[in-house]
């Protein structure tokens, strides 16, 4: 299989590792600082290095698109120009809508892995990095090619990932709430700590250093100033989605003010075991366990109707381990065999698989 990777930094770094060492793959890498493209290939990230998107996407079966958010739409309609018939384009970026609103291709997968770390560059990349990561894929419904799709899943498989399908909409809903929600705050809460500490002049006039603190505070403002050169794009990409989240939190705020100013204990307490059953069900979400379950699907040979399958089973939280796709000789219909783990979350793939009206057995 020959990859292209589009920004060999971080995480195109470790596609590139992981794609050579566990997918057996060639990889051309391309990216616009030559020096950075030079440190890839001495470090084994990519095979080959191309000048340009064009040299580096010609002949490749897959695209990986790792530029920063700011960039992405224009680097993904350099790569589908260039790209094949054949090829599946994706991205790797945390904001999916822009980028699926300006790549409507049926070759283009919009993809997101939940993996980073708090070091940037080639340098820092890893083969490991995406292991049981779950990958977000923002399938088109009604264009993407189901071959692509599987193809994609497979590869992401193959390299450690969990590939979970997820509509551009709701992905950057969720991510507004889980990921850039929690920056916003440690921002803030590093400012408040600083702030308090204003009027506490040392006999420099420096502010003085923040006394000894518990474990709380540190984690809560661990990615507090993350690296502006990518978070800016972030939030601004998807400023809508995060305005809303900040609206929602500042009322929940409020709501927490107003109990203690009430003096109302039974309140407060309730309010606090709430958040810890919340917590518990969050963590416990997408863990499925036990046997391996393979389902058999019968599907029309239509566009979408992988994605279709895809978006209903990754919505409800259940993963697909692994997929394959038989059409049958007249080319009008096929089999899509699934592989879920767990009991539970096997049935429930079954119910909405027919719930969709595609007959659906067990193996």
């Amino acid at each position: 299989m020959r990859i292209a990777v589009l920004g060999v930094g971080l995480i195109g770094g470790s596609i590139g590792l992981a794609a050579r060492r566990r997918a057996n793959a060639e990889v051309c890498g391309y990216d616009p600082d030559e020096r950075v493209l030079a440190n890839a290939l001495e470090l084994g990230a990519i095979d080959t290095a191309a000048a340009d998107v064009a040299g580096a996407v010609r002949d490749a079966e897959v695209v990986f698109v790792a530029a920063p958010v700011g960039a992405l739409v224009e680097m993904v309609r350099l790569a589908l120009e260039s790209a094949g018939p054949e090829c599946v384009v994706s991205d790797v970026g945390s904001t999916k809508r822009v980028v699926a609103a300006a790549a409507i291709d049926e070759r283009f997968i919009g993809g997101h892995p939940l993996a980073g770390a708090e070091t940037a560059g080639v340098e820092h990349a890893r083969e490991d990095l995406f292991d049981g990561a779950v990958w977000y894929l923002t399938p088109a419904t009604g264009s993407t090619a189901g071959v692509l799709y599987e193809r994609l899943h497979r590869l992401l498989t193959t390299i450690g990932a969990q590939p979970t399908a997820i509509d551009a909409d709701t992905h950057d809903r969720l991510l507004a709430t889980v990921s850039q929600l929690p920056h916003v705050l440690a921002n803030l809460l590093a400012a408040q700590a600083v702030s308090a500490l204003s009027g506490d002049r040392s006999e420099t006039g420096r502010s003085a250093r923040l006394p000894a603190v518990g474990p709380s505070f540190r984690d809560a403002t661990r990615v507090a100033g993350a690296n502006s050169a990518i978070w800016t794009d972030i939030y601004m990409s998807n400023s809508d989605a995060l305005i809303s989240r900040i609206e929602d939190f500042a009322a929940r705020l409020e709501d927490v003010r107003a109990t203690l100013q009430a003096g109302d204990a039974v309140a407060v307490t309730a309010w606090n075991e709430r958040a810890r059953a919340d917590r518990e069900e969050l963590l416990g979400e997408g863990i499925a366990g036990g046997a391996v379950n393979e389902l058999r699907a019968s599907v029309p040979n239509r566009p979408g109707v992988i994605a279709e399958i895809a978006l209903a089973l990754g919505g409800a939280g259940v993963n697909i381990l692994d997929m394959a796709l038989s059409p049958s000789e007249d080319n009008r219909q096929g089999v899509v065999a699934l592989w879920i783990g767990g009991e539970q979350p096997a049935a429930r793939a079954e119910q909405l698989i027919a719930g969709l009206g595609f007959p659906v057995a067990r193996a």
